[in-house]
């Protein structure tokens, strides 16, 4: 009789779980992030990479804000200090590998951005954005912004809190200040039997519970490939 019992403890999980494993494989995976094109995109070649920005500094409040270029509302908080220049020098090092670009450097970037913002007060995001691609006679200027930045608390197999972490990315062009894409991530990370459909971030920590660091390069993972590649030829 136990015997019988355990067959059919072991048949009823198994029924429930594996349609959510496909599921989640299949008809309706959960998407950690967003990627959309806006319009039909041209021949690029040249990218000035602006790189992140922070939405809140350290000190600021927690609240709600609306994304500088989206318009989309987001929770957001303050971010510590040097993180956007991590997350810029990991975002810039991996289109040096992909090398579909002909780059512009954040360094050089942010020179003419403090100029711009220094001697006019008056621009918009988009037009300051577009005086620098132009001034790199580029085709598009790539720039994104941090909602969110929270570490995790505890360790790879015991946390307290999971690590949190909000980003968006924008492709200007120079021109005309058209947005050609944008892509979104906003993750916070949730054990398996908190969210069952979300086994490809459960596959791709091995079971860990990720700090913030990794989960944003899992992101920026997500984000680069969908973004559209730039004419430049191995050749040149």
């Amino acid at each position: 009789m136990p015997n019988t019992i355990s067959k059919s403890l072991y048949i009823f999980i198994g029924s429930w779980i594996i349609p959510l494993i496909l599921l989640n494989t299949g008809c309706y995976p959960q998407r950690t992030h967003v990627s959309e094109k806006k319009a039909s995109l041209p021949k690029v070649r040249k990218m000035v990479v602006v790189g992140f920005r922070p939405v809140k500094s350290p000190g600021d409040e927690p609240g709600m804000i609306r994304g500088p270029l989206s318009g989309t509302i987001f929770m957001a908080e303050p971010v510590p200090q040097d993180v956007d220049k991590k997350m810029t020098e990991n975002l810039f090092d991996r289109l040096l590998k992909d090398k579909s670009y002909d780059l512009i450097s954040p360094g050089q970037a942010k020179g003419v951005f403090s100029s711009l913002v220094s001697s006019d007060l008056a621009l918009g995001e988009i037009e300051i954005f577009q005086k620098i691609g132009k001034a790199f006679s580029s085709d598009v200027v790539l720039i994104g912004y941090i909602y969110r930045w929270r570490e995790r608390e505890g360790t790879d197999y015991a946390i307290d809190r999971p690590a949190s972490v909000a980003f968006d990315l924008y492709l200007i062009r120079s021109d005309n200040g058209a947005v050609l894409w944008k892509g979104r991530f906003d993750k916070t990370q949730r054990s398996l039997t908190e969210n069952i459909l979300d086994m490809e971030t459960f596959l791709k920590s091995k079971g860990k519970w990720l700090n913030a660091e990794t989960l944003m390069e899992l992101g920026l993972v997500d984000l680069l490939e969908e973004l559209p590649k730039g004419t430049k030829t191995q050749e040149d």
